[in-house]
């Protein structure tokens, strides 16, 4: 952790000062909460962050995507400060992404850039709902029908139960990425960590309920390129293997853009979050968007 938040660059400092409004919509009989930057009206993007993450992963990038776009990150149910379900699936999660996009004030068919669980979303949405999307940006995500065992009972491990911790301070201690990486931006995963956390009786605890851990998952994970424009941005140093690449560039084929962010690990908005931003505004600007 830094030794004051002061310590971040001056780019960072000033998204987090950026403009952001907040609102939520109902989906399924659940508050989905969302934040989003830009004008509401314009053409945009809807940020889908990862399984046991939050909004605000995306508040120092954000703003660097909403020059004439609107930009909107939600809390999947059971993430943030959105309600909780009793279950999980990625359906339900795609359906929230889509409404969120619309209540949000995206004027037309959105982009969904999905990370790690995120792209899992936004890859289940490009089948369902490729028509009502202008396209989806996937930021290393194992996009494959099943999970190994063993992956699963890491996450198990990783992310439940929930526990309590006396002070803010103590809980952002133990605040560890997963999977674990080499290198990361203190000041991001400061403030990441801070807004990762709620009060409660007896002490402060994470905002993910552990339950989603035990989500649904799809045949659809397997499928072939969607019907809308994909990319695909691999972490050079994150969770998808050589091999696994390779199938997946077989499988979706010349249609899907393929490139790879150098030395960042699994989690690139937390250690290389300008070449992220690079990769997700060139991708938008070949699109014409």
């Amino acid at each position: 952790m830094p030794d004051s938040p002061m310590d971040a660059p001056e780019w960072f400092t000033t998204a987090l000062a950026a403009n952001v409004e907040t609102g939520s919509v109902t989906v399924g009989g659940a508050q989905i909460k969302y934040r989003a930057w830009g004008e509401a009206g314009s053409p945009g993007v809807v940020l889908v962050h990862g399984g046991a993450a939050q909004s605000h992963w995306w508040d120092h990038i954000a703003p660097l995507l909403a020059a004439g776009r609107r930009v909107v990150a939600p809390d999947l149910s059971g993430h943030g400060d959105s309600d909780h379900r009793e279950h999980y699936d990625l359906e339900q999660w795609c359906l929230e992404a889509l409404t969120v996009a619309v209540a949000a004030g995206i004027d037309g068919p959105p982009v969904l850039v999905g990370h790690s669980m995120g792209g899992m979303v936004a890859f289940v949405a490009a089948h369902l709902y490729g028509d009502r999307l202008a396209g989806v940006q996937i930021i290393d995500s194992p996009i494959w029908a099943r999970f190994h065992k063993e992956s699963a009972d890491r996450a198990k491990t990783a992310f439940g139960p929930k526990k309590l911790y006396p002070t803010q301070d103590d809980a952002v201690a133990r605040f560890r990425l997963v999977p674990g990486q080499d290198h990361t931006l203190p000041y991001v995963m400061d403030h990441i960590a801070r807004t990762s956390l709620v009060e409660g009786d007896g002490g402060w605890a994470w905002k993910f309920d552990p339950k989603m851990i035990g989500r649904d998952g799809t045949a659809l994970l397997g499928a072939g390129a969607p019907s809308c424009r994909m990319a695909y941005f691999r972490a050079e140093c994150g969770i998808i293997p050589d091999d696994a690449y390779a199938e997946l560039r077989s499988r979706l084929g010349e249609s899907t853009l393929f490139t790879t962010l150098p030395t960042a690990g699994h989690h690139p908005m937390i250690d290389q979050p300008l070449p992220l931003v690079t990769a997700i505004r060139t991708t938008l600007a070949a699109w014409g968007l």
